[in-house]
């Protein structure tokens, strides 16, 4: 397995586990009250920010010799194609709070549905990278 998988499977599964935490924590503070009522600022700042230093610190751990941490055009190009597949839904979040602010949704919403776009990029993008590690590059 290449470092770049490695990267690949660490932002899938931190990914995963810090948005699972973050959602079960804002759900659990909500008790039978409107979710815009909650307060979840902090929790999603703390929860980002804790996926940001586990992602460096698990690829620091995982990093092996520099000599193993070389990429070749095939990571390369793995890479690049699996960001841009996974920041589709960056835009599409984006997209998304823009029309939500204009029709004057409460913050809140927009909020989470810009941390949920960041988190399925993340994911998106890291099984698009796992998937052509274990299959076969498109040829365009």
């Amino acid at each position: 397995m290449t470092h770049q998988e490695k990267r690949a499977w660490i932002m899938l599964v931190v990914a995963v586990i810090a948005y699972a935490a973050y959602t079960i924590i804002v759900l659990g503070r909500a008790a039978g009250r409107p979710l815009t009522d909650v307060p979840y600022a902090a929790t999603m700042l703390w929860s980002i920010g804790a996926a940001i230093l586990a992602n460096i610190v698990l690829d620091m751990v995982t990093a092996g010799p520099r000599r193993a941490r070389v990429t070749d055009v095939r990571d390369r190009q793995i890479g690049r194609l699996g960001e841009h597949i996974g920041q589709s839904f960056v835009v599409i979040g984006a997209t998304a709070a823009m029309f939500m602010a204009l029709a004057g949704w409460h913050r809140f919403w927009i909020a989470n549905v810009i941390y949920l776009c960041f988190v399925l990029s993340a994911v998106l993008g890291s099984i698009a990278k796992i998937g052509m590690y274990h299959g076969r590059l498109p040829q365009w």
